[in-house]
């Protein structure tokens, strides 16, 4: 496995120190004591709403059953990291023929203390972009040429040199950019012009959520902090419980009606009121894990979804799970560890687990139609050293999204590739080289998916 995809595991598995941007404290799960042998929860701790012996396998009540699946349809814009507030979208009609169009490189990629992690954004003709120094781009929809892009340390931020993190999102003609050097702005979408900028005490990992006239983000210390969209003034805070590891990509709130809903490193689910962050209810999804020291690292780093009147969120320490908007109970739960969003997709929903299983669920009580295996093969083995000894031991490829185009899930991973699977039957029928290795969803707009690679390039896919 190359230098590059060593880099790619550190961003999933590796935990963030509290007190800098620029400090990544690395996670030894060797030599630890599984803490998941306690009956009881101390203080701090999570105790399991799963139970131990639940299996993760088909339901044979469902061998042979179809379900629905959204219509196809053209998006004319994808504004926010989740595609919209609620981060569902839908059946895209975007990537017909699978056809690579282009490829563009839009900035510094993935290096040594600086990642590729910002989902892109497309709108007014426009992909929005972050790359490995932090820098905003935007370039055009059609062909990938750069319209502009901000200048070194868009933060102006002594204090921080290096930064990596942050997002994007596109509302009312203005670009939103949350930033691990401190700060959350508002630029001009046509042409890169500063609007406001509002420095933050913690850097901010996640992409912002921009919904109702406020800009929602989590930052670093598991705080999220709203801003007026207009003037960037500070508005409320919602402080969640501290937590010292957690995954560097994170999660960005979904917001529905007045109910904004955020994920954290403290593996905890809040709704809260939107006009003035009162919560409303808190889930833990955690599951103590008797085999993995692992599942200690309790973050929700994948954007929750919300749809019909559920939130669907999938956590790093083990529990996939469906819970009432309205009342905070959870319908139904999985044991699923992931790093990245479920798709909610009318009948069903998706997740793809931090092992490289695709699951197929049934949305109303979680009983699965189906499972497939994106690693199956796969056998590690160390690369370098001597005779089989020291050297560099690969790692399963992560996966992330997937999309659902014209009734075919598009799933991207380290390896590369992009894997075309069948919605109804997890049939993979294509497998597209994209020579690129990729940790964010892929998006659409109008007939084109775009997908971005640690190398910082932009794909279009048509």
């Amino acid at each position: 496995m190359s230098r590059r995809t060593t880099i790619l595991a550190a961003i999933l598995i590796a935990a963030l120190g509290a007190s800098s941007c620029s400090t990544v404290g690395k996670l030894n799960p060797f030599g630890k004591k599984d803490k998941a042998a306690k009956e009881l929860a101390g203080e701090g701790q999570r105790i399991s709403i799963i139970p131990p012996d639940q299996l993760l396998a088909p339901a044979a009540a469902l061998k042979g059953v179809d379900f629905a699946l959204p219509p196809v349809q053209t998006i004319a814009e994808w504004p926010l990291p989740g595609g919209t507030p609620e981060q569902v979208v839908g059946n895209v009609s975007a990537g017909a023929n699978l056809s690579v169009a282009w490829r563009k490189s839009f900035g510094q990629g993935s290096r040594r203390g600086r990642y590729v992690t910002a989902p892109p954004v497309a709108a007014d003709g426009k992909v929005f972009l972050m790359d490995g120094d932090g820098r905003a781009v935007a370039v055009d929809a059609r062909t990938g040429a750069q319209i502009w892009r901000t200048g070194a340390n868009p933060g102006d931020n002594k204090r921080d040199k290096v930064a990596f993190g942050g997002g994007v999102a596109y509302a009312d003609g203005k670009l939103y950019v949350s930033s691990g050097f401190r700060n959350v702005m508002q630029l001009d979408a046509r042409t890169g012009a500063l609007g406001w900028r509002t420095k933050t005490s913690e850097s901010i990992h996640g992409a912002p959520t921009v919904a109702g006239g406020r800009v929602f983000v989590v930052a670093l210390d598991n705080t999220l902090l709203t801003f007026d969209a207009a003037t960037g003034a500070p508005s409320w805070t919602y402080q969640a419980l501290a937590e010292s590891a957690r995954i560097l990509s994170a999660s960005s709130p979904a917001v529905s009606g007045d109910t904004v809903v955020a994920a954290f490193g403290s593996g905890e689910l809040v709704a809260i009121r939107a006009a003035n962050g009162n919560d409303l209810w808190n889930e833990a999804l955690s599951r103590a894990s008797r085999t993995s020291a692992l599942s200690e690292i309790r973050d929700i780093p994948g954007r929750p979804a919300i749809y019909n009147g559920d939130v669907f969120a999938v956590s790093h320490s083990g529990v996939f799970a469906a819970t009432d908007l309205r009342t905070g109970q959870a319908r139904w739960t999985l044991p699923v560890v992931g790093v990245t969003a479920p798709l909610v997709a009318a009948d069903v929903v998706y997740a793809v687990s931090k092992d490289g299983l695709v699951i197929c669920a049934a949305r109303e009580n979680g009983q699965i139609y189906w499972i497939k295996n994106l690693n199956e093969g796969f056998k590690s083995k160390r690369k370098g050293g001597v005779l089989g000894v020291g050297g560099q031991k690969q790692i399963r490829p992560i996966w992330s999204g997937p999309l659902l185009s014209n009734d075919r899930l598009l799933i991207v991973g380290q390896t590369g590739q992009m894997v075309v699977m069948n919605a109804k039957t997890g049939e993979i029928q294509k497998r597209i080289e994209l020579k690129g290795a990729s940790v964010t969803s892929p998006i659409a707009m109008g007939d084109t998916v775009y997908v971005v690679t640690q190398e910082a390039d932009l794909i279009a896919i048509r």
